[in-house]
């Protein structure tokens, strides 16, 4: 019966290395990178950290980020779905305008906590979510007008999912957010 068993589990491995698993075999509780590094999804998002984050080994990407428009607007999305194809979102990053100017301030009053600092003048808060059975959890970052949301449905299991959202937050705001280049940034014109 042992050696059924072990001729089993063997044949599942071999097969999962020879087709490619959708979910990673073990728990990678690891932190996220701290360091953005390629490759990347969605132009800007490094897969490492998503698959780190969600669980999920070569997870589907579709969107794309707009940062050279000539009129100044910024902004686009990328979502990130198990490979599968059965199109379940795992992680949601969203760069868009921000019309609420008391946002930050509303979500800690209800229990959110406040994001370290990422980028000068920019505010921001995060928490835990439950969507359908799976837990997550959500950060937000406002800089000026612009929000920049990361929004994970599924994270990993076993790993701290605001910790990750932060964590990712640190690593795209800096190229979603800051100042386009050469601007100056809103902590320059203060002092001019």
């Amino acid at each position: 019966m042992m050696k059924k068993i072990e001729g089993f589990t063997a044949a599942a491995i071999a097969a999962c290395t020879l087709v490619g698993c959708s979910q990673v075999s073990e728990r990678d509780t690891r932190p996220i990178p701290s360091v953005a590094a390629p490759p990347y999804i969605c132009d800007y998002i490094p897969l490492h950290a998503v698959e780190r984050m969600t669980g999920l080994h070569a997870p589907l990407a579709k969107g794309a980020f707009d940062l050279t428009s000539d009129d100044g607007y910024r902004g686009g999305s990328c979502g990130v779905y198990q490979p599968s194809g059965d199109q379940q979102k795992a992680l949601n990053i969203v760069l868009a305008t921000n019309n609420d100017p008391n946002r930050v301030e509303s979500e800690v009053r209800n229990g959110a906590k406040r994001l370290p600092q990422i980028l000068p003048d920019a505010d921001g808060y995060y928490s835990s979510t439950s969507f359908g059975g799976h837990t997550g959890a959500v950060a937000v970052l406002i800089r000026g007008n612009l929000m920049l949301v990361v929004d994970m449905d599924r994270g990993a299991e076993g790993r701290d999912h605001e910790a990750d959202v932060v964590a990712l937050m640190k690593l795209i705001a800096p190229k979603l957010i800051a100042d386009p280049p050469g601007t100056a940034s809103p902590t320059t014109q203060k002092g001019t």
